[in-house]
């Protein structure tokens, strides 16, 4: 078979090249409520990947550290560190719509002028709607951890992507990352402390405490209850 050097060489071949997702789409069914929130503050928060590289100075309306949170869920603690973060503005990325509209629901009630949501797959959002060094904090809170060996390669937490990534952190920027899965954590620490670029934030090389502003989950206080772990990693951008 022949080989392609690039997708875009497939394409132009006329041969598709499956992508390989680090997320299932889930639709879900839209409730009432999620589906008028999300006509309602949409025009107002809401990001098309398709307009491209955004400038976060206009989109705002302001200069100010820019956080983004990939997978935000139903964005109840995005919206809180919106609210307790007022000199920060967040930027949420979600692919499943019912979570888009529970987040944007939360927002108009505290509110919140500084927060705006992407519905799309967070790598290409990162790729096509993100400058090079303009965020000082990527978030990536309790993602999938595809626990089957088979299904490693779809984990987030990859090389490449933390390259990628790397680039559109500012100097000084953290990538933040927690798991409640102890295999992904350590798979996250070993990807990161490869990674170059990149400096560890715990004194131990390997976790830190969970800060203060990732916000405690009930689902996390629950599995703190149940004696269950959770992992937080935290490395600055350094060259």
């Amino acid at each position: 078979m022949s080989q392609f050097k690039s997708e875009q060489e497939a394409a132009e071949s006329g041969v598709y090249i499956r992508k390989i997702q680090s997320f299932v789409k889930r639709e879900g069914r839209l409730t009432t409520g999620q589906a008028k929130s999300i006509e309602q503050n949409w025009p107002t928060m809401g990001l098309e990947h398709k307009s491209g590289l955004q400038n976060f100075a206009e989109t705002f309306g302001r200069v100010a550290p820019v956080v983004l949170e990939i997978g935000f869920g139903m964005g109840k603690s995005l919206v809180e560190m919106a609210v307790n973060e007022p000199d920060k503005d967040f930027v949420g990325i979600e692919v499943h719509r019912p979570g888009v509209g529970t987040c944007l629901s939360e927002a108009a009630e505290h509110n919140v002028h500084n927060l705006r949501v992407y519905e799309h797959d967070a790598v290409e959002v990162f790729a096509d709607c993100i400058a090079d060094n303009s965020l000082a904090r990527v978030q990536l809170f309790f993602p999938d951890p595809w626990h089957k060996k088979r299904h490693h390669k779809r984990r987030i937490v990859q090389p490449d992507f933390v390259q990628k990534l790397k680039n559109k952190l500012a100097i000084g920027g953290v990538f933040h990352m927690a798991t409640d899965w102890e295999e992904y954590a350590v798979h996250m620490l070993a990807v990161m402390s490869e990674a170059e670029g990149f400096k560890n934030q715990s004194e131990t090389h390997d976790y830190v405490p969970r800060p203060e502003q990732r916000p405690l989950t009930k689902f996390e206080q629950r599995g703190h209850r149940l004696g269950h772990g959770v992992w937080d990693l935290m490395f600055e951008r350094v060259s």
